[in-house]
């Protein structure tokens, strides 16, 4: 039986995680990861294949998560951490579930997406590399919160969601691992 991989494993594009960084290396690395994970799995495919639903009646797709997690960006780092008054891109109050159901297959609904998830990551990373430490905290709707716990919770966000990339890719082409 043969496998279909997203890539050759020897031209892995991500870097792994430092083994014996510090603790700010060491989240930022995995964080990192997850993300380049997340593109790994969402490349080569067209706009079609990336606003293809995963099963009824769910909205699920590839490039829902692409919209998805720009805004967990934008929130947890320009909102909770920064304080900077930044509504979401891809969902409102009125349309809270927009990120996903209006993922549709449309190259420049795709660029967008795209862009939106790259601008908030680099945002984020310039936030996470100029920060005086893990323990500085921001204002969330349940009180202060560090540095330290918005890392993991990202990584455990971007982990949680590339199960779904998982899932969704091999019901498009087949391919799978990494």
């Amino acid at each position: 039986m043969t496998i279909d991989m997203f890539t050759d494993p020897a031209a892995d594009p991500r870097a792994i995680p430092p083994r014996l960084g510090d603790e700010r290396a060491t989240l930022a690395g995995f964080l990192d990861w997850h993300r380049r994970t997340l593109e790994l799995k969402c490349g080569g495919l067209d706009p079609q294949q990336l606003a293809r639903r995963s099963v009824q009646p769910s909205a699920l797709s590839l490039l829902g998560l692409v919209r998805h997690l720009a805004d967990v960006e934008r929130y947890w780092f320009r909102r909770v951490m920064a304080g900077e008054d930044a509504p979401p891109r891809f969902y409102s109050q009125t349309v809270p579930n927009d990120d996903f159901d209006g993922s549709v297959a449309d190259p420049a609904a795709v660029t967008q997406a795209w862009a939106a998830w790259r601008e908030e990551i680099e945002y984020a990373e310039r936030f996470v590399a100029d920060a005086a430490g893990l323990d500085v905290t921001g204002s969330a709707r349940r009180g202060p919160i560090s540095l330290r716990w918005v890392l993991i919770h990202m990584i455990e966000e971007y982990a949680r969601h590339n199960g779904h990339a998982d899932l969704l890719r091999e019901c498009i082409d087949g391919a799978v691992g990494q």
